[in-house]
């Protein structure tokens, strides 16, 4: 007997985290599409505003209220509201239904640290869920003498915080080498081009596309990026040292999705004096570190990350090289901000709260050209 889908509903559906959260869901052999709420677009037709969605068997005709009662009733809830709004609707729905599975897509339950959360991002902490990022490595502990993965604290867990898309593609692709030591931790600089779409929803002046076409326009510079603690906090957990500094540089680039994170150390002396390639010892560390992850591709020396072969995927694409002359390693990774760096990472992380196959529903091909 085929088992009964699970009841997702999305709340913020009418953001492009939300609606990108309920496409990939309407796609997925064992969840059904539920609610699609959201707050000022509450009782609109939902093909008003997310046409893609229309005609789909199941998608809701309006958007719904933040009922808290309606949303409990589902099997799980995806939030994609805007940080800051996560926390009282979540805790209104966990006290309604504590078997409900919460993924926030939002930054209210990231961060460990509540003054990290009170300098980035203002107001009380409303505490820390586990990291919705399966694939980044965890260091060794008095249970896994060996390492292990962060998708061990996500299995069947009821509330999951989603991880920010910047910071996953930095995370990925900087945790493994520094926390082995090929480059050093001091001082590592992230420079990602991203897409328009990673801006939000929100319309704003500076977005439109006289503004955007032709160019490209830096924004939280000079240490002020909000997802510098969230990817600090991944390097830790996975074995970096707590010296271990960073500054982010994000790019906005006339494309609607994509990040092509640029991350740039200095080499460490003892990979440079060691015999061998230091590019090559880049690669053999990363592919030690992602060999059996099903969404992580690490690209043979000499090719190069790009964000055209991950549009519409999960998939993470990583390729780095090190500049003996200089005495400084690159990593770049490439996802797609709205999948890989958004909703497929919420989806991925229902699937393992779910007890359905971690691939379940996610796109690994891209939609290039």
């Amino acid at each position: 007997m085929t088992a009964k889908p699970f009841s997702v509903a999305v709340a913020g559906a009418s953001g492009y985290a939300g609606s990108e959260a309920a496409r990939l869901i309407l796609g997925h052999p064992n969840m059904r599409l539920g609610a699609l709420a959201a707050h000022s677009s509450a009782g609109q037709p939902v093909s008003s505003i997310l046409p893609q969605l229309a005609g789909a068997p199941g998608v809701a005709e309006t958007f719904s209220t933040m009922d808290p009662q309606m949303l409990a009733a589902h099997d799980a809830v995806v939030l994609g509201l805007p940080h800051g709004a996560s926390a009282t609707l979540a805790g209104q729905l966990i006290a309604l239904n504590p078997d409900l599975v919460v993924v926030d897509a939002g930054a209210d339950f990231r961060l460990e640290s509540p003054s990290d959360w009170q300098r980035w991002y203002g107001g009380d902490h409303a505490g820390t869920w586990p990291y919705g990022l399966p694939e980044l490595p965890l260091a060794p502990d008095s249970a896994h003498q060996g390492g292990h993965k962060q998708r061990d604290e996500l299995v069947g867990r009821k509330h999951i915080a989603g991880p920010g898309c910047n910071a996953s593609s930095v995370a990925l692709g900087l945790a493994p080498v520094v926390a082995a030591g090929l480059i050093e931790p001091e001082g590592l600089s992230a420079v990602l081009p991203v897409g328009t779409s990673g801006a939000g929803r929100k319309a704003k002046a500076d977005m439109i596309f006289a503004e955007v076409n032709g160019g490209a326009k830096p924004y939280s510079t000079g240490g002020a990026h909000r997802h510098i603690p969230e990817i600090l906090q991944s390097l830790r957990r996975a074995g970096a040292p707590w010296q271990t500094s960073l500054t982010v540089t994000a790019v906005l680039v006339p494309m609607s999705r994509g990040i092509l994170a640029v991350c740039t150390g200095r080499t460490s002396q003892s990979s440079l004096g060691a015999p061998g390639d230091p590019t090559a010892a880049l690669l053999a560390c990363l592919n030690d570190a992602h060999a059996e992850e099903p969404f992580i591709t690490v690209l043979p020396a000499g090719q190069m990350a790009s964000t055209h072969p991950v549009i519409g995927s999960n998939m993470v694409r990583i390729s780095a090289v090190a500049d003996p002359a200089s005495g400084m390693s690159t990593v770049m990774v490439a996802i797609d901000n709205l999948v890989k760096g958004t909703a497929g990472a919420v989806v991925q992380c229902l699937n393992l709260a779910l007890g359905l196959p971690e691939t379940q529903g996610l796109p690994r091909v891209g939609l290039a050209p």
